[in-house]
Parts: C-alpha cells; structure tokens; sequence
C-alpha cells in the first residue's frame, strides 16, 4: 500500500484547491480514508474521512462548510475540495488509509489517527491573507 498526496499549493483567502490522494495497490472503494493536516509543532489533527463504502462522510468543526471528502472508485482517487480557505487552514495535509475491508466504525474511531494504518507523504498547503 502506498498513498501519494498531492495538490496542495499557495492560494490567498477565500480561494479553492483540491487535494488527491491516490491508493497504489489496493481499491479505495473498499477502506476508510482520511485527511489530516499538520502544522509546526503541533499534533496532527483530523480534517475529514469517508466511509468505506463512502455512503458517510466526518468532518472536523473547522472544515463543516467549507471541505468536501470523496472517493472515486473507477479512478482509485480520495479528494479533499476545499473551499473559502482561511489562513488558519495552512498546514502539510496527509490523506491516510485504514488496513481493514469493509469495516465499519462508531463515529468517534474516523476521528482518531490510531484508526489509520496507512500515511501519504503530505502536501503542503499555504493560505495568505
């Protein structure tokens, strides 16, 4: 298994990206997956996650409104639209994968970094005001 992120980039307030993430060897139709995001010296923190089946999507309050999860199963591909960026939203942003099939969690598990077995490299994301 191996995740590769990319798209991040700079952008000024308000604007747009979407983040990718592609799974190499395995279905991302069948596995949790997330997006984190990471700044200097602080933990890394949950952004979003699909559900397996991608029927359920989990937000963090600060990214409610403003970012999208979602699969696409032909192209094997997680992505991450993000929109009305905010400084605050600057970080290195990692898409990460859980190593079970098709098992489903109580909500507080999507939240939790243990919950993933599996980390792209980052992309960074910078947001100028």
């Amino acid at each position: 298994v191996q995740l590769q992120a990319y798209g991040g980039g700079m952008e000024q307030a308000g604007g747009s990206l979407r983040l990718s993430c592609v799974d190499s060897g395995r279905s991302v139709n069948n596995h949790v997956m997330g997006w984190f995001r990471q700044t200097p010296g602080k933990e890394r923190e949950f952004v979003a996650a699909i559900s397996w089946s991608g029927g359920t999507t989990y937000y963090a309050d600060s990214a409610k409104g403003r970012f999208t999860i979602s699969k696409d199963n032909a192209k094997n591909m997680l992505y991450l639209q993000m929109n009305i960026l905010k400084p605050e939203d600057t970080a290195v942003y990692y898409c990460a994968a859980d190593a079970r099939s098709r098992t489903t969690y109580t909500e507080a598990f999507y939240y939790r970094r243990s919950t993933y077995d599996y980390w792209g490299q980052g992309t960074q994301v910078t947001v100028s005001s």
